[in-house]
């Protein structure tokens, strides 16, 4: 379901694959190639969200704002199934880990791994290319090749799935 919200439409690339039972409402952007996966519910009642190209957003995910602060989602970002953002920076390349949340002010640096069911809190950074988990959560190690490998693999397998149920609608 798509709605306005005030003024504000949903501005939807498209090439983006938005799933069966989405919610996504008021001032919010999605990129191309991006997917949004079943029961995510994005909301752009409060603030702008802004998510890049090639973003996948999992299952049962929520994506929110606190008055003038947008949630930004760069390119090529991952959010694993029943992540919440809420006001935050991903940067490009990052993956966020399944049930993790990611507060106001937050920001994860580019090409960061945020690991399953970490909790960070408002206004901390977590610098590029590392990952972090727990609750809070903390840097633990720099990435692995492999690590980087693996995280591209993820990205790919999304947007090909994605365009896959894409054309599955058009049937």
């Amino acid at each position: 379901m798509i709605y306005p919200y005030k003024d504000k439409t949903p501005i939807i690339s498209e090439t983006a694959y938005i799933a069966d039972y989405v919610t996504i409402t008021g001032d919010v952007v999605i990129g191309d190639e991006s997917s949004i996966w079943f029961q995510t519910v994005i909301r752009g009642d409060v603030a702008p969200t802004v998510i890049g190209n090639r973003v996948n957003i999992q299952d049962q995910c929520c994506l929110h704002q606190s008055p003038n602060n947008p949630l930004i989602l760069e390119d090529e970002v991952t959010i694993g199934h029943a992540v919440i953002l809420h006001s935050s920076i991903i940067r490009k390349q990052a993956l966020i880990g399944m049930g993790s949340i990611i507060l106001d002010g937050a920001e994860i640096g580019e090409g960061a791994f945020i690991g399953a069911g970490s909790l960070v809190p408002p206004g901390k950074k977590i610098p590029p290319h590392t990952l972090a988990m727990g609750r809070p959560a903390k840097v633990v190690r720099e990435l692995t090749d492999d690590d980087l490998i693996d995280m591209n693999r993820i990205r790919n397998e999304y947007v090909e799935k994605g365009q896959y149920y894409k054309s599955l609608k058009k049937l």
